[in-house]
């Protein structure tokens, strides 16, 4: 398996894509989605959704604690947190004089839980104040969990193989245990057999090119070509080896390729896109410092960070996170990332429990 026929997207992104074309009756029904929630959670579909996603994260569990990775527990606050979440803004405390950030992804923390366990995993809350317009994607909430890693010494490689491991244990084991779910709610699973497509970055822009939606060389994939990239291939993809400057400023530039990452992307088939985000990290206290100045960002804000790559030099890690309401969401079959969480937080909705 691999390329599929142009435009399989699953029923479900297509029902999705239906609903958000008349956007004042899709707020509308926001609206009452995600004030009410509790009118639907209880339904039998959303109790199976929400003990499917228990199952999943028991998977996930297995898999990583099968692979030598401890979990510990994921930061909640801290001076700086991840400034690389595509248009996102952070929520920002007081804490007793200095601001402090909810973490919108704990990366510079699970750096510093590998260099202390050596594979390291959180099962971690994330806040992402995201655009107002990000209600219309269906894959984007303002507080979500990411299971996010890290690999002592890890490579790139490394990284990728561990998603693969990951993502075909945890669709086995759902098609196993809750095979009879899936079934009535119209999803079926294929067995996903690893290893899977890897694209460079150019090669994925130059095939969405071809494919019909325009993708400048030198960013991210934007959100529409990532759509027809995913509903292209009936397995997951990764694409590799990003440009620089298209990402956050802890992703390791490849020193045979300046100018490119050490990084990449995961994307699920059938249209639903990215589905994990990862790579090596730069280690370099000099290069750290002078990329965190190159994204716009102040230095001395990352003090605990620099003194810690310092101390435990040299500190190479690899890793990634995996959004857990979008695994769910892919998993299920399910419209939009709004399905997969009881009482979701969606950009500019509110007030809601």
């Amino acid at each position: 398996m691999g390329h599929g026929n142009m435009g399989k997207v699953n029923p479900a992104v297509l029902e999705f894509e239906t609903m958000v074309k008349d956007k004042e009756s899709y707020v509308k029904f926001i609206e009452e989605w995600v004030k009410h929630s509790w009118r639907w959670a209880k339904e039998n579909k959303y109790t199976t959704v929400f003990k499917i996603q228990a199952s999943i994260l028991r998977a996930i569990r297995e898999y990583l604690d099968s692979q030598g990775f401890v979990e510990a527990l994921p930061p909640i606050i801290g001076p700086v947190t991840d400034p690389g979440i595509r248009g996102a803004k952070q929520a920002t405390i007081d804490f007793y004089g200095h601001e402090y950030k909810v973490m919108s992804s704990a990366i510079l923390y699970k750096q510093y839980m590998a260099a202390v366990l050596g594979k390291v995993y959180f099962v971690s809350p994330n806040i992402r104040l995201e655009p107002n317009d990000s209600v219309f994607t269906g894959r984007h909430l303002v507080e979500f969990f990411q299971v996010d890693l890290e690999i002592l010494n890890g490579t790139l490689d490394d990284a990728m193989k561990v998603a693969e491991g990951l993502f075909t244990y945890v669709a086995k084991y759902i098609k196993d245990v809750h095979g009879k779910d899936l079934e009535k709610m119209g999803r079926s699973l294929p067995d996903y057999k690893p290893p899977f497509l890897r694209y460079t970055h150019a090669e994925a822009v130059e095939l969405v090119n071809m494919l019909g939606c325009r993708n400048p060389q030198n960013t991210e994939i934007l959100w529409e070509c990532e759509k027809v990239l995913s509903a292209y291939h009936d397995t997951p993809i990764f694409i590799y080896q990003y440009p620089k400057g298209s990402r956050g400023f802890y992703n390791r530039e490849d020193p045979g390729k300046p100018g490119y990452l050490r990084d990449f992307d995961m994307l699920y088939p059938e249209g639903f896109g990215e589905a994990i985000s990862g790579g090596e990290r730069e280690y370099e206290p000099v290069k750290v410092i002078a990329r965190i100045r190159e994204s716009g960002e102040d230095p001395n804000k990352y003090r605990w960070l620099l003194e810690m790559l310092k101390d435990f030099y040299p500190l190479k890690t690899a890793g990634f996170g995996i959004g857990v309401e979008r695994f769910t969401r892919f998993i299920c079959g399910l419209r939009a990332v709004w399905e997969a969480r009881p009482y979701p937080k969606v950009a500019g909705i509110g007030p809601a429990p």
